[in-house]
């Protein structure tokens, strides 16, 4: 059974940086796109970043420039660096990973962003 598990959310100040992690497990097949979304209160949840397995990235616009994603193909894990963050930025922080025939999701991580 593919496990996805999230950690390193938490509240951190305007200005401030958290580093997000995601480890998947339970996997005997290699994944194509890996990425992070997020989900505001009373928003849809929404594309934060993605990279494929050859290592291209796709940033949200809003967060172009201060987040990078980054991922290990060896070890399954997607990582995502968060600088500047703003208040805006505060969500539920989801990893999720693809293959051609379904789309796995972790459970979410908190990120609170305080102005």
């Amino acid at each position: 059974q593919v496990q996805l598990v999230e950690s390193g959310g938490g509240l951190v100040e305007a200005g401030g940086s958290l580093r997000l992690s995601c480890v998947i497990s339970g996997a005997t097949f290699s994944f194509n796109d890996m990425g992070w979304y997020r989900q505001a209160p009373g928003n849809q949840r929404e594309l934060v970043a993605t990279i494929k397995r050859s290592g291209g990235t796709n940033y949200a616009y809003s967060v172009k420039d201060r987040f990078t994603i980054s991922r290990d193909n060896a070890k399954n894990t997607v990582t995502l660096q968060m600088n500047s963050l703003k208040s805006e930025d505060t969500a539920v922080y989801y990893c999720n990973a693809e293959v051609p025939w379904r789309s796995y999701w972790g459970q979410g991580t908190q990120v609170t962003v305080s102005s």
